[in-house]
């Protein structure tokens, strides 16, 4: 019996009672190419994880699902060179990935862009206009496939014949918002659909603050257009600072609940965007890093 580390990997996610947490600790036993018989009777780890990765190695059944899954799309472990390196740097790196598309993208500059799902014609026309100069300097543009800003940024960069990442938070298999299935068709086709649930996985809330980690783990920079003071916009912006990203805000009024939160990641030191590109320069000084959004 001998497996390699990736579907050794996929074989324990689909195991019951495995979680990231147990799914790391057992990762970090890896220090062999290809589990084997030898690897399993050395490694110091409890009894219901040894069960749980002999039945990840030998289970005739985990066996059919893993080939089923990797027949329906591409399944990057954080083993494999093809694993972004960027990503692997972050707080709780996913150690599976399922994508669907052009992988090589993951090895490109990335963007991020995200907002409010109920973001204004403001965002529609900071958009139109930036992303053309992302795309220009030869920068992939990743969102989250959500309705509102992550919808107009994925759109705006097919428009514009650029190349975009869709990082979500349910299996590939299921389309989340509904009316968003003919755009991750086609982001299937011309970029990439990337996330760390087995394809069958539906949407659930929790599950998209996970990915924010994602989306800024993958990137170079963020920009948050309109979002709410409290928002998941801002929580992939404090995520991408802990990372030592770049953070960019559009300013807004002082009026609009939905200019809250760029304007105030502006005035803790983001990047202000006011000319529809992105000036690369040291976003926060030190100090600021772990006081933003402390009050």
């Amino acid at each position: 019996m001998s497996i390699n580390k990736t579907d050794f990997l996929l074989g324990l996610k689909l195991q019951r009672g495995i979680g990231y947490v147990k799914l790391l600790r057992i990762a970090k036993e890896l220090d062999v190419d290809k589990v084997n018989q030898a690897w399993i009777d050395r490694v110091d780890l409890p009894q219901e994880l040894k069960s749980a990765i002999i039945k990840a190695c030998c289970d005739e059944k985990t066996a059919k699902m893993c080939q089923q899954i990797k027949q329906q799309c591409r399944v990057i472990s954080f083993f494999d060179d093809e694993y972004p390196e960027c990503l692997r740097q972050i707080y709780r790196p996913p150690l599976i990935l399922f994508a669907r598309g052009n992988i090589e993208l993951l090895k490109k500059d990335i963007i991020t862009i995200v907002g409010s799902r109920l973001a204004t014609h403001y965002s529609q026309k900071v958009i139109e206009k930036l992303v053309p100069n992302i795309v220009a300097s030869g920068k992939v543009i990743a969102s989250g496939l959500a309705k509102g800003v992550d919808t107009m940024a994925h759109i705006a960069t097919l428009e514009n014949d650029g190349a975009t990442i869709a990082v979500v938070g349910n299996g590939l298999n299921h389309y989340y918002p509904v009316q968003n299935q003919l755009l991750q068709k086609r982001i299937e086709k011309r970029g990439l659909i990337l996330s760390e649930y087995l394809p069958d996985t539906i949407a659930k809330p929790y599950r998209f603050p996970e990915r924010n980690r994602i989306l800024a783990g993958i990137s170079q920079g963020v920009v948050v257009t309109e979002a709410k003071a409290k928002s998941g916009s801002l929580i992939t912006a404090n995520l991408a600072l802990q990372e030592n990203r770049d953070v960019y805000a559009i300013p807004g009024p002082i009026t609009s609940a939905l200019s809250e939160g760029p304007n105030r990641l502006i005035e803790s030191g983001a990047i202000p965007v006011v000319d529809y590109r992105l000036d690369e320069k040291e976003t926060f000084d030190k100090e600021d890093k772990n006081t933003l959004f402390s009050s």
